[in-house]
C-alpha cells in the first residue's frame, strides 16, 4: 500500500486540529487555530510502518459541513475517531458509528480519548474499562483504542501510529474479537506455515527449526531465554507436557493467538507476509504464478533444482519407507495445497503413472507425474512448487528455478537429435487394437482381458530408458472419443512429438482405420510417426486394405510395423523405439518420393568460404596497389 489516508472525525471542540497540530510542530501550540486544518502529507521517511506515505485529513462536525465530510470518509484508509468528555463520548455510540455504518464504509477505527490531562479522576487503564472496552465490544469496526493529550503531548505520535497500524497490520482479517480466537483463514495460513518451517515432519518445531523460523521472518537470532519463554507460555496455556519435544501446530497457533490478544498483530504480518500472504490471506498471484512464457515449440521440464525437491519431498513422506505413497502420506504432502492438482485428477491419479503392488504411487511415478504436469502445464507445477515450499537456491531466484525452457524443435526434418528429456506421443487405432492395453504394459500393470471402451482420454506418463543409459520421459496419450476433435486442433498437435499408429494383427478390418486417417487428415504427416502391430501373439491375418501394411509403410519409405504383444516382455522395447523416433524426428516422417538431403548448412559453410576468400583477395590486392 503506498499511502494510509486518515480522516480525522468527532464532535466540534473535541481537539481534533490540536492533535495535528501538535503532532506537526511536536509541541502544543497556545494561540488560537483555525477550526479545520489543510490536509497534511507525512513521507514515509519518519518511521511509518511499512514506508508508506501518510495523509492527514481534519474534517468538521457542523451541519453545513456533512457533505465534505461524507466524501472524506468514503476516501479514508482509517478513521480516527476524537472525543474528550461525557457528551463527546455519548455520541460516539448514539450518532458516529451508527453514521459511519450508514455510509457503507469498511474501515478500521481508532477510538481516541483526547485531553486526558483536564480529567482530574480515573487512569487510563479504568477509562479503557469504563468507557472504551463496552464501545469495542458493541462496534467490531473499532481496531484500537488509545487514551491521549494533546497539550501534554501524551501519546500523539501514538494514535496516529494506531492509525497506520490499523491499515498496514490489520487486525479483522486475523482476530475475532468476540469469540476470542484467530479467524479460520488466519488459522489455515499458520497451519501452512508450520507445515513449512517443520523441515522432518515430525509434527514439531525443534529447536532448530525455531531459529530458523526467527531468522527467516525476522531477521535476527532467537536468545535461549526468549525460546525457553515461549515454551513456557505454550505449555502453561495448552498443559502440554510434550513441550520439550517442541513446539507442536497447536502450540504454534496458539502462540500467534497471544500476539493477537496482546494487540501485536503486526508480528502475526511479518510472518504472514515472509511467506507471501497478501492482506486477504491468500498467497500473493505473483508468488503463485511467476513471470514464466514457453517459447513456439519449446517446452517446459524440471531442472535438477526441481527434481531434486520433488525427490525430497517423496522421501520426506515415505514415512514407512515401502517405496510408495500411501492415501494418508499423500493427504500429508499435499496439506498445504487445495488439493491434488485438477490435472492428475482428470487423469485419475495415481493410475495415470507407476505404481507398485500396493497401489501405491512409486518415486519412479512420482517423478514422471511431475514430468508430465510441467510439459503440460508448467505454471500448475509453479504454483505447487509455492504451496509446498521450494526454495530456490539464489534469494534473487523464484520458483522458476525449478524449470527450465528447451530448444525450440520448429525445423524437425532437419537431421540431428531433439535436446529435451519429456515426449508426447498420441497413440491412434481403431476401436479394440489394444491401445488400452498397451498404456497398461507401459505402467507396468498386468494384463487384463476384459474389453473397456475408452470413452474419455487417457494418458500414461512412465520412464524410458534409451541407448547409451540416458533417460527421459515418455507420455502416452490415448483419445478415445475425442479423437477427430483433438486431431483438427492445431494447437493440441504442436505440444505432440509423435503419432503411434497402431492395429490389431490378427483383426482384418484394423488396418483400414489408419489409412482413412491419414487421408481425413494430411495434416498428420508433418509428424513424425511409428506403425505398430499389436496382439502379435495372435494369429496374424490379411489385411481388407489396398495395401499390406508392410508394402503400405514401404510406399511411404517408414520402416515396417513393429509387431509386439502386450503379453512378451519384449514390449518394453517398444517404448524405448518410440521415444528413439520422436529425439530423432527426421527419420520418422512419411516421404511420397526420396527427397532432397537438407544442404542448408553446406551452403552456409561455402557462403563463409567464399566471403573469406573474396576478403582475402581484397587485402592482397590493396597490399599490392600499396607496393
Amino acid at each position: 500500500m503506498a499511502t494510509v489516508r486518515i480522516c480525522v472525525c468527532g464532535d466540534e471542540g473535541t481537539g481534533k486540529s490540536s492533535l495535528i497540530t501538535s503532532l506537526v510542530k511536536d509541541v502544543f501550540v497556545t494561540h488560537k487555530i483555525q477550526s479545520v486544518l489543510p490536509q497534511i502529507t507525512i513521507p514515509p521517511s519518519i518511521g511509518t510502518p511499512e514506508n508508506v506515505t501518510t495523509t492527514i485529513v481534519d474534517t468538521s462536525a457542523l451541519p453545513q459541513e456533512r457533505n465534505t465530510l461524507r466524501k472524506e470518509i468514503r476516501k479514508s484508509n482509517v478513521i480516527l475517531l476524537v472525543y474528550s468528555d461525557h457528551y463527546s463520548y455519548e455520541r460516539v455510540a448514539l450518532f458516529w458509528m451508527p453514521y459511519f455504518r450508514s455510509l457503507g464504509v469498511n474501515v478500521p477505527v481508532v477510538l481516541c480519548a483526547n485531553k486526558s490531562d483536564l480529567t482530574a479522576n480515573g487512569s487510563t487503564a479504568q477509562v479503557v474499562e469504563d468507557e472504551m472496552l463496552p464501545v469495542m465490544a458493541e462496534f467490531k469496526e473499532i481496531d484500537s483504542c488509545i487514551r491521549t493529550s494533546a497539550r501534554e503531548h501524551h501519546n500523539v505520535n501514538e494514535v496516529f501510529f494506531l492509525c497506520q497500524k490499523a491499515v498496514t497490520h490489520p487486525i479483522a482479517p486475523l482476530f475475532d474479537s468476540k469469540e476470542g480466537n484467530l479467524k479460520p483463514a488466519a488459522v489455515s495460513a499458520l497451519r501452512r506455515i508450520f507445515y513449512l518451517c517443520d523441515k522432518d515432519q515430525d509434527g514439531y518445531l525443534n529447536d532448530q527449526e525455531m531459529h530458523d523460523f526467527q531468522a527467516k521472518c525476522f531477521q535476527k537470532p532467537l536468545s535461549p531465554e526468549d525460546l525457553d519463554n515461549i515454551k513456557q507460555s505454550i505449555g502453561r496455556a495448552s498443559g502440554n507436557s510434550s513441550i520439550e519435544k517442541g513446539v507442536d501446530q497447536d502450540g504454534f497457533i496458539h502462540l500467534n493467538k497471544i500476539f493477537a490478544e496482546k494487540g501485536r498483530h503486526e508480528t502475526l504480518w511479518i510472518i504472514l507476509r515472509t511467506f507471501h500472504y497478501t492482506d486477504s490471506l491468500s498467497l500473493k498471484d505473483s508468488f503463485l504464478s511467476p513471470k514464466f512464457e514457453v517459447p513456439e515449440f519449446a517446452s517446459a521440464e524440471l531442472s535438477p533444482a526441481g527434481y531434486r525437491f520433488f525427490v525430497d519431498l517423496f522421501l520426506l513422506f515415505d514415512k514407512d519407507n515401502d517405496g510408495g505413497l500411501n492415501d494418508s502420506e499423500l493427504a500429508a504432502l499435499f496439506a498445504p495445497t487445495p488439493g491434488l492438482p485438477a490435472s492428475w485428477v482428470e487423469s485419475s491419479f495415481p493410475a495415470s503413472t507407476v505404481r507398485n503392488e500396493a497401489g501405491h504411487i512409486t518415486l519412479q511415478g512420482w517423478l514422471a507425474q511431475w514430468s508430465m504436469t510441467t510439459f503440460v502445464s508448467p505454471h500448475t507445477t509453479l504454483s505447487y512448487l509455492a504451496y509446498l515450499g521450494f526454495t530456490p537456491p539464489s534469494p534473487r531466484e523464484s520458483t522458476t528455478a525449478a524449470l527450465k525452457i528447451t530448444k525450440p524443435r520448429k525445423r524437425r526434418r532437419r537431421p540431428g537429435r531433439v535436446e529435451r528429456n519429456v515426449i508426447h506421443a498420441y497413440v491412434l487405432g481403431a476401436p479394440s487394437c489394444g491401445k488400452s492395453s498397451l498404456l497398461d504394459a507401459f505402467l507396468n500393470r498386468p494384463f487384463d482381458s476384459l474389453y473397456r471402451p475408452s470413452i474419455k482420454p487417457r494418458t500414461a506418463v512412465n520412464s524410458v530408458e534409451l541407448q547409451g543409459g540416458k533417460q527421459c520421459y515418455l507420455i502416452l496419450t490415448e483419445l478415445g472419443e475425442l479423437e477427430p476433435a483433438i486431431l483438427e486442433n492445431q494447437s493440441k498437435l504442436d505440444a505432440c512429438d509423435l503419432i503411434c499408429y497402431t492395429y490389431d494383427s490378427s483383426d482384418p478390418d484394423s488396418f483400414s482405420h489408419i489409412v482413412s486417417l491419414r487421408q481425413r487428415y494430411p495434416h498428420l504427416d508433418d509428424l513424425p510417426n511409428v506403425y505398430v502391430a499389436l496382439k502379435a501373439d495372435l494369429d496374424k491375418t490379411m489385411q481388407r486394405s489396398e495395401l499390406q501394411p508392410d508394402p503400405y509403410t514401404a510406399s511411404i519409405m517408414m520402416s515396417a510395423p513393429l509387431h509386439v504383444s502386450v503379453t512378451w516382455n519384449s514390449i518394453s522395447e517398444l517404448f524405448v523405439n518410440l521415444a528413439e523416433a520422436a529425439m530423432n524426428p527426421s527419420s520418422a516422417f512419411p516421404k511420397s518420393e526420396e527427397e532432397r538431403p537438407d544442404r542448408t548448412s553446406l551452403y552456409v559453410a561455402l557462403g563463409a568460404v567464399a566471403c573469406a576468400g573474396i576478403t582475402a583477395g581484397m587485402i592482397w590486392r590493396r597490399t599490392t596497389n600499396s607496393n
